[in-house]
């Protein structure tokens, strides 16, 4: 331990920036995944990369018991980005495109995002990205009384608030375990008030979402059948080194319109017949990694029994401290 003050002089004792959560399977993963240096963005470019993910992330879907509208067999699907807050900016684009396929490109200045103050810093950035003004984030206060969760009353009275100046509701973040203080809001609340509204929710669950592949844990999803969208980075708690996320749609077509090129010098009949997922129309860029051999790797070798254990463990050691 003493030679982790080289790491941050002006903190020597501070070791949180440590990521002890990967793996021997992860690291073979990885060491396959930059050797093997597979560029799959699309599926002709590697048909067993595009569908490797598509098990993975199908995988993950299961072991967290989210709705069959959320995996490929219910016209869902997952996509593999590099951390939670490539999820967050893609959702927003496609929430943003979606609605301004309505109210015309002019509108974009009165799309408001509602998050909470504990929300990760990403999402303001995102919204940013996509040309959200500033001044329409709403970052609402929670209290310690409340365990620091977004308010599902407090978003409806802003999101009513903000009707009656006649802008547009467009984008709602819950969380699974926020930053600073791990707080996890009501998915149930929330889904009903942005179901109302017609709003995109999206469950951000990169911190604590993967404690909820344990039954005895699940309950932290309920309502999660309301949402638009999760995503969960693998690489914070399942043994995963940097890094890995699960996004999963409940309508990928959404997002794929909003993302999607189709350049001449990418054309095939695969593609242009939908018979295939590109994943190049599911995230920012072109490129990509071969994420799902480390996760194929990770989920073959230790299963989800000893995943679960992994879990299970690291909550009773945090009893001692």
């Amino acid at each position: 331990m003493n030679n982790l003050s080289s790491i941050n002089p002006l903190k020597p004792l501070d070791a949180e920036t440590l990521v002890a959560s990967a793996s021997n399977a992860a690291l073979l993963g990885e060491v396959l995944c930059t050797g093997l240096n597979v560029n799959g963005f699309n599926w002709i470019a590697s048909p067993a990369a595009t569908e490797l993910e598509q098990i993975v992330t199908n995988w993950m879907g299961k072991m967290l018991d989210l709705p069959q509208e959320f995996l490929f067999s219910g016209n869902g699907g997952g996509v593999l980005h590099g951390t939670s807050c490539e999820g967050m900016l893609c959702t927003l684009a496609a929430a943003r495109d979606k609605a301004l396929d309505v109210l015309g490109p002019e509108g974009i200045t009165k799309l408001v995002v509602y998050a909470s103050d504990q929300t990760h810093f990403s999402l303001q950035k995102a919204a940013k990205l996509v040309g959200i003004p500033p001044s329409n984030f709403r970052a609402l206060p929670t209290s310690l009384s409340k365990a620091f969760a977004l308010s599902p009353n407090d978003v409806r009275v802003a999101i009513e608030a903000d009707l009656g100046e006649g802008l547009v509701p467009l984008y709602l973040c819950a969380t699974i375990g926020t930053t600073a203080s791990c707080a996890v809001d009501s998915l149930e609340g929330l889904g009903l008030v942005a179901n109302y509204f017609g709003v995109w929710l999206h469950i951000d669950a990169a911190y604590a979402g993967s404690a909820c592949i344990c039954p005895e844990y699940r309950h932290f999803l309920d309502g999660v059948e309301r949402a638009d969208s999760i995503s969960m980075n693998l690489h914070k708690w399942l043994l995963m080194n940097l890094d890995c996320c699960c996004l999963w749609l409940r309508r990928p077509k959404i997002l794929v319109e909003s993302l999607s090129t189709k350049p001449e010098v990418l054309r095939n009949k695969a593609s242009e017949q939908d018979y295939v997922v590109d994943y190049k129309d599911w995230q920012m860029s072109l490129s990509r990694r071969f994420r799902a051999i480390k996760l194929w790797i990770v989920i073959r070798r230790y299963g989800s029994s000893n995943l679960m254990n992994h879990i299970r463990s690291d909550i009773e050691l945090a009893k001692y401290f």
